[in-house]
């Protein structure tokens, strides 16, 4: 009996009651009265720890599990590694599992799932194959669909070749999976309509169901809408990918890793421009529980755009911080030193930033191609060629790449460092002759490094290439004009012996008759040939007459108001003074000039008080028909008439001014 008189049989029927009903805080009570009187009851205990985990009181579980470890033995090994995992305690319950005496089905389909949080995909494959090949129940599909994602997942974040698995695509979240699977081999269209199969999908089966509301459709399809933002993203749509981003967000769904890469990829599109608004979308990506549901290249990416962000807000404290942080998780990928520099140069401490990314590529000689190229660059801002080309010669990875010598040998140009330039294209041909010797490839770059050398005079050093070209096709005429060019400035009597394997003149010259070819409609000259003359010859001017071409005369543009009625003006070509019907301008009446000469005084009052404007003197030069001035003037004095001047009005005539007179008494 137990305490309050009820008996544990009947305890245990309102347990096994509780259990079917689903209530298992009810069938908890239950269980706390019957450990009351066996404290040590194993099944009591058992269906304890199982009510807990249904009620999500996992710690609560775990407790129940330490304290009676002896009585339960192994008998919750199975309880124990879930509730571990629940409580995303991932190493612990990989230990409880493997520490199992017997791995059970159940415990294979826990240990799956461990290993795929633990990003372990391949091990997981193999725990998933296992199963769906030796097992035979109702979870069929959903082993399948696991199976599907470690397949996604690999191929997204492992960059792991596509392996057909033969799994069906009979339901939404197995063709979700395999367009996530096409994303990372890059099959980007292909995704695409994969994605819109899964929305298709999952709109026909959620539909069925009376208790789904639209609503509850939308929440569901977040995830591929979200998806399909992503691939639209990469297409470069980002306006069709930031519409459907926001209405994901919009939908506020429960899924806080959704909300996460969804922000996380606004934000992205955003870059430094529209920030109020990535700022409040970088909130999201901080929600409680996060690092648990996202992969450890999701989270490196939301936090790399974290620090970028505040460097694009102008916080340059907490940029430093957070991309400290990053280098510390991450010590040798080289974007948490890349964001450093790039805040140090936006602070113009171009020569801080060098000596940071010379000091990683020192410490990390794996990731040095990357920052050795930005080195260059920031050497490049600076002014300092010779450095960049160093620092570009200094990586292996590319230094016989064909953009490589390009980037070099147009830097070496710049700088007028002629020999270098040939140096670089030296080395470059001496590697593709021990690694592909006579590859196209090759070739293009012997040919490259003859024209150099020509352009730049340098024709004794561009022999051997040209050598080699002409061996290689002896039937280029133009290598081997080239060829013996060079030759005669070295040695003459071999450039005249290579001159007897061109062609003959005949086979050189084009049948082609001149004469019809000039003289052919789409010539733009036409020779005209004189007209032959018989027994004397014609005088030269006669020849030079006819061969000249006659100019055609333009007709010359009329005025506006031309009347072809009206009689021509005969005096038109004379100048408008000289002409008969001239009067002279009309001279309006001057303003005075306010300011001018002495304080008080205006330019009437001194031009009536001047005596010299009353006295009337004779002109210098004598005017046509005037009876005045000296009779015995010579001629050349006399100024025709095209040549005078018009004849001023008397008031406008300028008059002489006549000296003084000394003497006289009571002179002032």
């Amino acid at each position: 009996m137990a305490s309050g008189g009820v008996s544990v049989a009947s305890l245990w029927t309102e347990v096994n009651r509780c259990g079917q009903n689903g209530d298992f805080t009810r069938a908890l009570k239950a269980l706390t009265k019957i450990l009351q009187e066996n404290r040590d009851d194993v099944t009591a205990l058992h269906c304890k720890i199982v009510c807990l985990v249904q009620n999500g009181s996992f710690k609560e579980a775990l407790n129940v599990m330490n304290i009676h470890s002896k009585a339960l033995s192994s008998d919750v090994v199975f309880e124990k590694a879930y509730c571990e995992y629940r409580l995303n305690r991932v190493e612990s319950a990989l230990k409880t599992i493997e520490a199992a005496p017997e791995q059970t089905d159940k415990l294979k389909e826990l240990y799956g799932q461990v290993l795929y949080r633990m990003e372990r995909y391949d091990d997981c494959k193999s725990v998933y194959t296992d199963l769906i090949r030796n097992s035979q129940d109702e979870y069929e599909e959903e082993r399948k669909t696991n199976l599907s994602a470690v397949v996604a997942s690999m191929s997204q974040w492992e960059e792991a070749p596509l392996e057909d698995l033969g799994l069906p695509e009979s339901t939404y979240e197995l063709c979700y999976n395999a367009a996530c699977a096409l994303i990372g081999q890059g099959q980007l269209t292909e995704a695409l309509n994969k994605l819109r199969e899964a929305e298709e999908l999952c709109r026909v089966s959620l539909t069925d169901d009376s208790d789904v509301t639209e609503e509850d459709i939308e929440s569901e399809l977040a995830v591929i809408h979200s998806q399909m933002a992503y691939v639209m993203q990469l297409q470069g749509r980002t306006d069709e990918a930031l519409q459907l981003y926001n209405q994901v967000i919009k939908l506020k769904p429960s899924d806080v890793g959704l909300l996460a890469v969804t922000a996380n990829n606004i934000i992205t599109i955003n870059k430094d421009q529209n920030v109020f608004d990535s700022k409040k979308k970088v909130k999201l990506t901080n929600a409680e529980g996060v690092e648990y549901k996202l992969a450890k290249k999701q989270l490196q990416a939301i936090d790399f755009n974290k620090s970028l962000l505040a460097m694009y807000t102008n916080q340059a404290d907490q940029c430093r911080k957070l991309s400290s942080s990053l280098q510390s998780q991450n010590p040798g990928h080289p974007r948490p030193v890349l964001i450093q520099v790039a805040q140090l140069c936006r602070e113009k401490q171009h020569s801080r930033a060098i000596e940071l990314l010379q000091q990683f590529s020192e410490q990390h000689p794996e990731s040095a191609s990357g920052i050795k190229l930005t080195m260059a660059q920031l050497y490049l801002i600076q002014g300092h060629v010779t450095k960049a080309c160093d620092v570009l010669r200094s990586i292996e990875e590319f230094k016989h790449k064909s953009g490589m010598i390009s980037a070099l040998v147009t830097m070496y140009s710049h700088e007028e460092d002629i020999d270098s330039a040939i140096e670089i294209f030296k080395q470059a041909i001496e590697h593709y002759q021990s690694e592909q010797p006579g590859s196209a490839a090759h070739l293009a770059l012997v040919r490259e490094a003859a024209n150099y050398k020509l352009k730049y005079g340098r024709k004794k050093e561009a022999i051997s290439d040209l050598e080699q070209l002409w061996k290689q096709n002896t039937n280029d005429i133009h290598t081997l004009a080239q060829l013996i060019s060079a030759y005669s400035l070295v040695d003459t009597d071999k450039a005249k012996s290579l001159s007897k394997h061109l062609p003959s003149a005949d086979t050189m010259a084009l049948n082609v008759d001149v004469d019809e070819l000039e003289n052919s409609h789409g010539a733009n000259y036409v020779r005209k040939k004189a007209a032959k003359v018989t027994g004397e010859n014609p005088p030269k001017e006669q020849i030079q007459g006819e061969i000249k071409k006659k100019k055609k005369k333009k007709r010359g543009k009329l005025p506006k108001n031309y009347d072809p009625k009206a009689t021509p003006d005969l005096e038109r070509w004379l100048p408008m003074r000289e002409r008969s019907y001239y009067r002279g301008k009309k001279k309006g009446k001057k303003k005075e000039q306010i300011g001018k000469g002495t304080q008080g005084a205006t330019a009437g009052a001194s031009a009536d008080l001047d005596a010299s404007k009353t006295a009337s003197s004779p002109p210098t030069s004598p005017r046509p028909g005037s009876a005045t001035g000296s009779s015995t003037a010579p001629a050349s004095n006399v100024v025709p008439p095209r040549q005078q001047k018009p004849a001023a009005s008397g008031a406008t005539r300028k008059k002489v001014p006549q000296k003084k007179k000394k003497g006289g008494k009571g002179g002032w």
